[in-house]
């Protein structure tokens, strides 16, 4: 059995069936990318993390956006661009979370979170939306 994928290893705030609301900042903050910037991005970072990216969920309504699930406490550490949104605990911030088989639209994931990358690596993140968007955008530390 692949230890990594395997049921036990599924995080608690992943609901069973459907979708559930988790507010953002407890399990994970999450940077939201909408449109085709957003799918980009994802693109990118799946192609360099030999697609073991961490959890990314992907949204098929209104801006169709993409939700890089990562730790908490680490997006507000980055200034990232005017169309890009970070998620954090400071606000009444919600993301859509879908189960990992059945029924989930409007979303999907586009990579699961696993026991070895359980969240997007933030920093990575960040320098491959800095190249996608062509932008140097520094740091707040």
């Amino acid at each position: 059995m692949d230890q990594k994928n395997s049921p036990n290893q599924v995080p608690s705030w992943i609901p069973a069936s459907g979708h559930a609301l988790r507010h953002a900042g407890i399990y994970f903050d999450a940077v939201r990318i909408s449109g085709l910037l957003g799918e980009q991005v994802a693109y990118e970072i799946m192609q360099f993390t030999d697609f073991q990216a961490g959890p990314i969920v992907r949204s098929r309504s209104g801006m169709r956006s993409m939700f890089f699930l990562v730790r908490p406490g680490t997006a507000g550490a980055y200034r990232w661009p005017a169309e890009v949104d970070a998620l954090t605990r400071k606000g009444a911030e919600f993301v859509g979370v879908p189960a990992l088989d059945g029924l989930t639209y409007p979303l999907d994931w586009r990579s699961v979170p696993t026991a070895d990358d359980p969240f997007v690596d933030t920093e990575l993140l960040f320098e491959l939306l800095a190249k996608v968007v062509g932008d140097e955008i520094p740091a707040v530390r």
